[in-house]
């Protein structure tokens, strides 16, 4: 979130300093799938930005040298219409991790029957 928002500067500051040297020393850091999400609501919830800005801002992220994600979550935040997309961005994450492991997703989200692999119950 402090990369992202640049605030409380103190704590961003910390967070791109510790980005910085990890790129140095030649290393990735790995941001999580349920991490990206919170932060999607995060920016929603508490930031007041709207799903495409917050979407915006988290692609522009996860393209960040020497920021590693998912490629599932690589490709939900290439997804164009994402922010108007049904099931929705966090769904498209569970699904990716889901479909990845070679599982059947199953949920009560109806518009779930849009993706491969997902039982709608």
């Amino acid at each position: 979130m402090r990369l992202l928002v640049q605030e409380p500067p103190l704590q961003y500051i910390r967070a791109a300093t510790f980005l910085e040297e990890k790129l140095v020393a030649g290393a990735a850091v790995h941001v999580a799938d349920l991490t990206l999400v919170e932060a999607y609501f995060a920016l929603q919830s508490y930031y007041l930005l709207p799903k495409d800005k917050s979407l915006q801002m988290l692609a522009a992220f996860v393209n960040t040298p020497g920021i590693s994600v998912s490629c599932h979550a690589l490709a939900v935040l290439a997804m164009p219409g994402l922010a108007t997309a049904k099931p929705g961005f966090a769904d498209r994450l569970i699904h990716g991790t889901a479909h990845a492991a070679g599982h059947t997703l199953v949920t009560f989200e109806k518009a779930g029957k849009n993706l491969p692999d997902t039982l709608v119950l």
